[in-house]
């Protein structure tokens, strides 16, 4: 293959890879706390003795997916323990290898032995990095701006949310859970909101029209491939008539 052709495999390659990224953020359209991902493109260029030649041969190169973290719409549920965030922060949350792992998406329920978990079972940790917990008792939950929740018996806790200083660093796992080494930061004021849930930052129409764009794009692609194909074929031809 000639470097025309290795040039489109790179094309093709990124547009593929904008596609994926395109269909999983509409998959996730009504997933509450999803934030939409963005693919991050390079180009490669050509070492300088093709450039000597009179050649701008420049590759695509796939270097990183970005989040946008700007807040999704806050839907009303009554739902005492249903929370969201306004603003920055992320709620701690504990997986099943006893791991934190950081959500925005605060649709909490009560398991059965009275601890507070993320609609995954995961367990929602209080300040102390401790799993929350609701006695049997405590039927009027209410949950302050700072994250503190209080029953009829009194104050049980208080949500652990936190800040990064490299929010983009954290790494995805799932639709909803979010995983990193760097250390997260208290928030004085993380501004919970009780009794409503944050929905995906994902607008369909937009999406929809970047997919439509994407595909194209691809489409064409995939055309000048073909036709490139079909020139070297030609060339093919040509060589072994003169030959024969």
């Amino acid at each position: 293959m000639d470097t025309p052709g290795y040039v489109i495999l790179s094309r093709l390659g990124a547009q593929q890879r904008a596609t994926q990224v395109l269909a999983n953020n509409l998959a996730n359209a009504d997933t509450p706390g999803f934030q939409a991902h963005r693919p991050v493109f390079a180009r490669f260029l050509q070492p300088p003795a093709a450039a000597a030649r009179g050649q701008d041969i420049a590759y695509s190169i796939d270097r990183a997916t970005w989040r946008e973290t700007k807040p999704g719409p806050l839907t009303t549920t009554g739902n005492p323990l249903d929370v969201a965030l306004r603003g920055d922060g992320f709620f701690a949350v504990q997986n099943a290898a006893g791991e934190e792992r950081f959500t925005r998406a605060g649709r909490f329920t009560l398991s059965p032995d009275g601890r507070v978990v993320d609609a995954e079972g995961h367990a929602v940790l209080d300040t102390r990095g401790a799993p929350m917990t609701v006695g049997p008792g405590d039927a009027r939950i209410e949950i302050q701006g700072d994250g503190t929740i209080r029953s009829e018996s009194g104050v049980l806790g208080q949500l652990r949310v936190v800040r990064f200083e490299a929010p983009q660093k954290l790494q995805a796992e799932g639709d909803r859970l979010y995983a990193t080494d760097e250390t997260p930061l208290p928030m004085d004021r993380p501004g919970v909101v009780q009794g409503a849930v944050e929905g995906s930052n994902v607008s369909p129409v937009l999406e929809m029209v970047r997919m439509t764009e994407e595909v194209r794009e691809f489409q064409n692609a995939v055309n000048f491939a073909d036709r490139e194909g079909e020139r070297l074929q030609g060339a093919v031809e040509r060589i072994l008539r003169k030959r024969g």
